[in-house]
C-alpha cells in the first residue's frame, strides 16, 4: 500500500492489532502433515459434540432453499426465543454470532473520541478491540482474583462512559461474579450508561443470575447471548442480544439487512428444542472439568476454578506448552495476547480427548523444565 493511500486509512484501524483466533484444524494438518481427523481442539471453547442431531437434520431439509434470502427480521428463531427466554420478540436482536451485537452496540452508542468504554483487564479482547476501532477512550479495570471488580467498575465511571461490559461467565478467566454482587451492581449504575452482559457461557451456570428480569424494567441493560458454545453452532455465527424494546429498535437500524443467514437462524431454532444435548453437553463438561482439575493438582499446575467450559491453567510459559503440544495434533489456546504469558486456556473436550491431552502434558511440562534458561 503506498504511504498516499496509507494516510487515508482511520488512524485508530491502523493502530490496531487484529483478533488472534484459535488456531484452526486445517492449517495445523498443513503445517504438520496431520490428518485432520488426528487432531484434537480444544483451544476455542467450542462445544465437542458438536451440534444438536435435530439441527443437523433441519439443515438437511433446508439446504434446497440457500438460493433464497434469509428472512431479515428472523421470526421464527425470535418467536423460538420469545418462548424460551419468556421475554417478547421485540427485545430480541439477532447477530452474526454475540461478537456482532457487541459491534452493534459501539455503532449505536460510542462513536464520539471522547466517549468511554469500561471492561476488566482479562475480559474478551473483542471489547478493546471495538474500542480501538472505534477510536473511542476506553478503562481496563483491575481485575480481583481473576474476576471482575465491579466495586472498581461503578468508581470508574464517569461523565463520558457510554458502555460497560461484564463477561458473566468471563472469557478467558472462567470466573463469574456473584448474583448478589452483579444485582447490586446494576441497581446502581447510572441510567444513562449502558451495562452490556456477555453471557456467552451462561447455560454451563447452574444458578445464573436474573438478568432478564433487568431488561424488562431498565433501559440500560443489554444481555449478550450466542450459540457458540452450548449449542454447538459456532460455524454458522449466529448469536443475539436482548434489550428494552427502545434500544433494540435502534440497534436494529444498526444491523445488516441480512446479517444472519437463513441455516443459522434454521439451526439455532431446532436446537433450542433439543433439551438432551444440552443436558449432554453439561455432563461431559463438569465430568471433563472434574478430571483436568484433578489432574492439574496431581501435576502441581494452579488453576482458575472455572464456570464455563474451559479452564485458565498456569503452565510456566503458554507459547512453549501451546508449541509442544501442537507438535503432537492437540491445539490449546496460549495466553500472549490477553498478558497472561504463563497461562493457557484449555476447552473441556470429550473423554477420549482429554485422555490424550493428559498423556501429552506431561511430556511438555518436563521438556519446557529441560529447556528452561538456568
Amino acid at each position: 500500500m503506498t504511504n498516499k493511500i496509507l494516510s487515508q486509512v482511520k488512524p485508530s484501524l491502523q493502530r490496531l492489532i487484529p483478533y488472534e483466533p484459535g488456531k484452526p484444524i486445517e492449517d495445523l494438518a498443513r503445517e504438520y502433515g496431520f490428518s485432520p481427523s488426528q487432531i484434537i481442539k480444544l483451544a476455542s471453547n467450542e462445544n465437542p459434540l458438536g451440534p444438536s442431531p435435530k439441527a443437523l437434520d433441519a439443515l438437511e431439509r433446508n439446504l434446497h432453499k440457500i438460493h433464497l434470502y434469509p428472512d431479515g427480521y428472523g421470526y421464527y428463531l425470535k418467536e423460538a426465543l420469545s418462548h424460551h427466554l419468556d421475554i417478547e420478540t421485540e427485545n430480541i436482536v439477532l447477530g452474526n454470532g454475540s461478537n456482532e451485537i457487541i459491534e452493534l452496540l459501539f455503532h449505536v452508542f460510542a462513536t464520539n473520541e471522547e466517549d468511554e468504554v469500561l471492561f476488566s483487564k482479562y475480559a474478551f479482547a473483542v471489547y478493546k478491540l471495538m474500542a480501538e476501532l472505534f477510536g473511542v477512550r476506553f478503562k481496563e479495570i483491575a481485575d480481583v482474583s481473576f474476576s471482575h471488580d465491579l466495586k472498581a467498575m461503578l468508581e470508574a465511571i464517569g461523565p463520558k462512559t457510554k458502555l460497560i461490559f461484564i463477561a458473566n461467565p468471563n472469557n478467558p478467566t472462567g470466573t463469574r461474579v456473584t448474583n448478589e454482587d452483579l444485582y447490586l451492581f446494576l441497581e446502581r449504575v447510572p441510567d444513562e450508561v449502558i451495562v452490556a452482559i456477555d453471557e456467552a457461557y451462561i447455560d454451563f451456570v447452574p444458578d445464573p443470575p436474573q438478568t432478564l428480569s433487568f431488561v424488562k424494567k431498565r433501559d440500560n441493560i443489554v444481555i449478550l447471548r450466542t450459540f457458540s458454545k452450548m449449542y454447538g453452532l459456532a460455524g454458522l455465527r449466529i448469536g443475539y442480544g436482548v434489550a428494552s424494546k427502545h434500544v433494540a429498535r435502534y440497534l436494529e437500524r444498526a444491523r445488516q439487512p441480512f446479517n444472519t443467514n437463513s441455516l443459522a437462524q434454521i439451526a439455532a431454532t431446532a436446537s433450542l428444542e433439543d433439551i438432551q444435548h444440552r443436558l449432554l453437553t453439561l455432563k461431559i463438561t463438569e465430568e471433563g472439568k472434574k478430571r483436568l482439575e484433578e489432574n492439574f493438582d496431581r501435576l502441581g499446575l494452579p488453576f482458575i476454578p472455572s464456570s464455563a467450559n474451559f479452564i485458565l491453567v498456569h503452565v510456566g510459559d503458554g507459547d512453549f506448552i501451546f508449541r509442544a503440544l501442537l507438535k503432537k495434533g492437540i491445539i490449546v489456546r496460549s495466553m500472549k495476547s490477553y498478558g497472561l504469558a504463563e497461562w493457557v486456556r484449555i476447552t473441556i473436550g470429550t473423554e477420549d480427548q482429554l485422555s490424550r491431552l493428559l498423556e501429552e502434558l506431561p511430556l511438555a511440562l518436563l521438556s519446557f523444565k529441560n529447556n528452561r534458561p538456568q
